[in-house]
């Protein structure tokens, strides 16, 4: 029996968690631990001035009042019985390709499973309707029975897209890389009720990288992406030209 921890960054009560539990625990006991409230966009931030809390829910899941790398952080050093085999973050609502992995708490989540040691995934399903979560999570099982069977490097997480389609309308699976986006658009100003000025994110930039061979490519034909994510930000390919650049200083 293999032992799985879930996690999201969407909340603790959002329906791709409640899939993703359910399929999981087909082939394996779970631990879902997840924040208390949606954390969309909150990276690899911490929780370091104020005390974490957990609340043990009638399903068995448990809401922590932190961040998806909170989530995961706590339960691996501290709620697991067992140490998991496996961290499977998801299923977020919506994509996370291109720049948007650098802002994810869903990816954050399973980089914290890395950074201690375990295998990782991260798994979203991409859409507007958002209808197909069953697809995730069946994916999401074949995905972590093979990377169980056959470990990738330990420095990697594996991020995982799936096109809002039923099963049997996947077309298949594609490795790529990350795409891009173009540069977002300007930040929406308007006012409260008092009528202070306040400020809200605006759109997304559009896709610009997005042809064969990326994320936003695979989706867009209906193929499930998978990309690695290395925990090393490290540009090894710039360390030479930046020692260079270095000694003109």
């Amino acid at each position: 029996m293999i032992n799985i921890l879930i996690s999201n960054d969407d909340g603790v009560h959002a329906p791709g968690i409640i899939a993703l539990t359910q399929a999981l625990s087909a082939v394996g006991s779970v631990l879902t631990v997840a924040p208390d409230r949606n954390c969309s966009g909150a990276s690899n931030s911490l929780t370091l001035t104020n005390p974490l809390r957990i609340n043990n829910l009638e399903n068995g899941y448990i809401s922590v009042n932190g961040t998806p790398t909170d989530c995961v952080h706590l339960a691996i050093r501290q709620l697991c019985q067992v140490e998991p085999d496996i961290v499977v973050s998801g299923i977020n609502a919506g994509a996370n390709m291109g720049d948007d992995t650098l802002y994810s708490g869903t990816i954050a989540a399973a980089m914290e499973g890395r950074f201690l040691g375990l295998p990782a995934i991260a798994i979203s399903l991409a859409g507007k309707e958002l209808r197909h979560y069953e697809t995730a999570a069946f994916y999401a099982v074949k995905i972590v029975q093979s990377l169980l069977k056959n470990p990738i490097d330990s420095n990697q997480i594996l991020n995982v897209n799936v096109p809002d389609l039923p099963v049997d309308e996947i077309k298949g699976i594609k490795v790529t890389r990350l795409g891009a986006r173009h540069k977002a658009e300007g930040m929406i100003k308007t006012t409260d009720p008092a009528g202070k000025d306040i400020y809200w994110l605006g759109p997304v930039g559009a896709e610009q990288d997005a042809g064969e061979g990326t994320d936003f490519g695979a989706v867009a034909s209906g193929f499930i992406s998978i990309t690695p994510l290395t925990v090393d930000l490290t540009a090894y390919n710039q360390l030479t030209n930046l020692a260079d650049w270095v000694s003109n200083i």
